[in-house]
C-alpha cells in the first residue's frame, strides 16, 4: 500500500497534489491549519482515503502530537511505501532584511526550513523502523540559487533546503537505505502566496513589478500542471536522489 503525506494541503499546490495522488489511488494524510473538504470527496471517487491532521508548522508545540496522530493512520495498514512532499511555505517577511523583526524570521525560518528538517528527519527513522521506503520531495525555489532584493529569509531558508536535500541523500546512498530525497523547485504558479508577493512595496521588494507583469500577462502556471509534473518524478523508478529538480525541464 502507498500512502502520501503533504504538508500545506488546504490549498494551492499542496492541494493540487493531494488531488492528484487522490485520483491515482493513492491513500493521502494532509497537514494544514485548515481542512480541505473537497478532497474527502476526491477520495471516496476513487475508492481510497483522506485525512487531515491539524498543525501550525509555526509552533513547535503541536509536533509531537501532529506525528502521533500521523502514525495512528499511517501504520495501520500494510504501507510499503510513503511519498512525503514538504510542500507548506510562506515568503513573509518581504522586507529589507535591516527592517526585518525577530518573530517574523523565527516563525519563516520554522516553517520553511524547521519543519520540512523535523518531517523528513521524523519519517526516515520511522521509515526504518517499519521497513517501508520513503521518497521525500521538497518545494524549493529559483530564489534559493539566485538573491533577491527583499528575500533574505526566503532565499536563504530555500537555500538551506537544498543543500539539506544533497545532504540526506549522501546519507541514504552511503547506508543504501533505498530512501530518496529531492528537492523541487515549481516555479511561478498563480497561488496566494502570489498575491502576496504582488502587494509588496517597491521599497520592500524592488521586483515587484515584474511579478504583477506575470499575473496581468498571465504567465503564472496552474498548480495542477505543476503537481503532476512534481507525481511523475516522485514515482519514477529512475528518480535521481538529493537532485534539485526544476520544473522548466519538464514544462
Amino acid at each position: 500500500m502507498k500512502t502520501a503525506i503533504v504538508t500545506g494541503v488546504s490549498k494551492g499546490l499542496g492541494e493540487s497534489i493531494a488531488k492528484l495522488y487522490l485520483e491515482s489511488g493513492v491513500m493521502v494524510i494532509g497537514v494544514s491549519r485548515t481542512d480541505n473538504k473537497a478532497l474527502y470527496a476526491i477520495a471516496e471517487n476513487n475508492n481510497t482515503e483522506f485525512h487531515h491532521v491539524a498543525c501550525d508548522l509555526s509552533d513547535i508545540s503541536e509536533y509531537d502530537s501532529t506525528f502521533n496522530k500521523m502514525d495512528e493512520i499511517l501504520f495501520q495498514d500494510n504501507v510499503d511505501t510513503i511519498y512525503l512532499v514538504n510542500n507548506a511555505g510562506i515568503v513573509d517577511p518581504i522586507e529589507q532584511a535591516k527592517n526585518i523583526k525577530n518573530v517574523a524570521l523565527q516563525k519563516h525560518l520554522q516553517v520553511n526550513s524547521f519543519a520540512p528538517m523535523a518531517f523528513t528527519n521524523y519519517y526516515l527513522k520511522k521509515a526504518e523502523e517499519h521497513e517501508v521506503t520513503l521518497i521525500t520531495a521538497i518545494v524549493t525555489s529559483g530564489a534559493a540559487q539566485k538573491p533577491k532584493f527583499g528575500w533574505s529569509a526566503y532565499c536563504s531558508s530555500k537555500a538551506s533546503m537544498n543543500m539539506y536535500t544533497e545532504t540526506v541523500a549522501l546519507e541514504q546512498d552511503e547506508e543504501q537505505t533505498g530512501h530518496k530525497i529531492i528537492a523541487f523547485s515549481p516555479g511561478v504558479m498563480d497561488t496566494n502566496m502570489q498575491e502576496t508577493i504582488r502587494s509588496s512595496s517597491k521599497e520592500a521588494f524592488k521586483d515587484v513589478e515584474d511579478f504583477k507583469g506575470l499575473k496581468d500577462n498571465n504567465l503564472l502556471k496552474d498548480t495542477d500542471l505543476i503537481a503532476g509534473v512534481l507525481i511523475d518524478i516522485m514515482t519514477d523508478e529512475k528518480i535521481k536522489n538529493g537532485k534539485i529538480y526544476d520544473v522548466k525541464d519538464y514544462i
